[in-house]
């Protein structure tokens, strides 16, 4: 189901389900984050669901999500505070990362112009999210926001993934759920 008016990345809360016919395949992007064969096929196969929790704290945005590969029930949590901030987290697909997130005015975005297209909305802000590995040798590099596709508006995130020279881009694409 498309994202309805009501949902905004100040009000992501909710299911989101990744629509894999308008996401751009992400194999190639989780083989250059380390990420083994057997492993990527499972993720290619499954349904992948997030439930987001947003919520105001000390006066910065908190977004929290819990991602469940179903069926196989992999699951990770990112927990995000939009301060710009590194922290820490070990995460069972990508192993030892640190990571900041913020918002973002899409001219503040350095350097990719993938992360910057395509939305429904130039002027107002998106949430940008920057991790590094702390072991891989790569860095992800997201802007989420809204695209309007095929007549409809999803919630959508920008990925730019570069290891040394290389790099990869995807569009994931995500139906809300209630």
């Amino acid at each position: 189901m498309a994202a309805p008016p009501e949902k905004t990345l100040k009000n992501l809360a909710g299911k989101w389900v990744m629509n894999k016919t308008l996401s751009d395949d992400t194999d190639r992007i989780l083989q250059m984050q380390g990420v083994g064969w057997f492993l990527r096929r499972a993720i290619a196969l499954a349904t992948i669901t997030l439930t987001v929790t947003e919520y105001t704290k000390d006066d910065l945005t908190h977004i929290d999500i819990s991602q469940v590969a179903s069926p196989g029930g992999i699951t990770s949590v990112e927990n995000r505070t939009l301060d710009w901030e590194y922290r820490d987290h070990t995460d069972k697909i990508f192993g030892a990362v640190k990571g900041k997130s913020r918002w973002v005015k899409l001219s503040d975005v350095d350097d990719d112009d993938f992360l910057k297209k395509g939305w429904d909305d130039l002027e107002g802000e998106h949430v940008q999210s920057y991790v590094e590995s702390e072991g891989g040798g790569w860095t992800a590099d997201q802007v989420w926001g809204f695209e309007i596709l095929d007549g409809k508006r999803y919630y959508v995130r920008h990925v730019v993934v570069r290891k040394g020279d290389d790099w990869k881009l995807a569009r994931l694409v995500y139906d809300y759920q209630k």
